[in-house]
């Protein structure tokens, strides 16, 4: 569903001084901008902020960088991070968020920003063959994280889509990562203790569509 543009979207976000309205100035360099110089993870495709807004709340050690394109989206990702970070009584100073093309991720993100980890949840599936490149686990893809993701990074991807998740394997595997864990059924794996689950996820699982969930590993 197309989200109405909302004139007061931008506005809001370049008031929060946790949305970052130039990245590209930070390539290279996005562990000094955290108040603490701790490992970072990347979320693409943030949405609303569901899976970032809990971990990084529960996770105070880590950084976290989120990202998505659209303004209607990412004020609403605002505005969820903020209100569980106050449930949770934490200072939120390890998140940033912006609006960034991901085929471009590489314009914001270099080799010495030495991300651990990538989060992919519920990214678009791109059916069409003809659209598959765009895929956030495509090999054209994931050749573009490994310029910026440390050796034995991992990408932590999470699907309801057999299609792509199946293909996502190969796509993997032809980038050179190794597939440590995959389940066909995450709720009910080992991974669900602490798994966070996202809007999308509750919604695919109350129509008993299972939740096909990996790891990859850089070599």
């Amino acid at each position: 569903m197309r989200l109405r543009k909302k004139p007061w979207a931008r506005p809001e976000l370049e008031a929060c001084n946790f949305f970052v309205q130039n990245p590209k100035e930070y390539k290279g360099k996005w562990s000094s901008s955290f108040k603490n110089e701790g490992i970072m993870y990347l979320e693409l495709g943030c949405g609303k902020g569901n899976f970032v807004s809990v971990h990084g709340a529960r996770n105070k050690d880590k950084n976290y960088i989120a990202i998505d394109i659209k303004d209607e989206v990412l004020v609403l990702a605002k505005r969820n991070i903020e209100r569980v970070y106050k449930e949770n009584n934490e200072i939120l100073d390890n998140v940033k968020l912006m609006a960034q093309e991901i085929g471009l991720i590489n314009d914001i993100l270099g080799e010495e920003d030495k991300i651990d980890r990538i989060y992919i949840n519920f990214c678009n599936p791109w059916p069409k063959e003809k659209h598959k490149k765009r895929r956030l686990t495509h090999t054209r893809q994931l050749e573009n994280y490994k310029k910026f993701l440390v050796n034995n990074g991992e990408i932590w991807f999470k699907t309801d889509d057999d299609n792509l998740f199946e293909e996502s394997l190969e796509y993997f595997k032809e980038s050179g990562f190794d597939v440590i864990y995959k389940t066909y059924d995450l709720h009910n794996s080992e991974y669900d203790k602490d798994n966070i689950r996202t809007e999308h996820e509750n919604m695919f699982t109350e129509k008993g569509i299972k939740i096909k969930f990996l790891i990859a590993k850089r070599k």
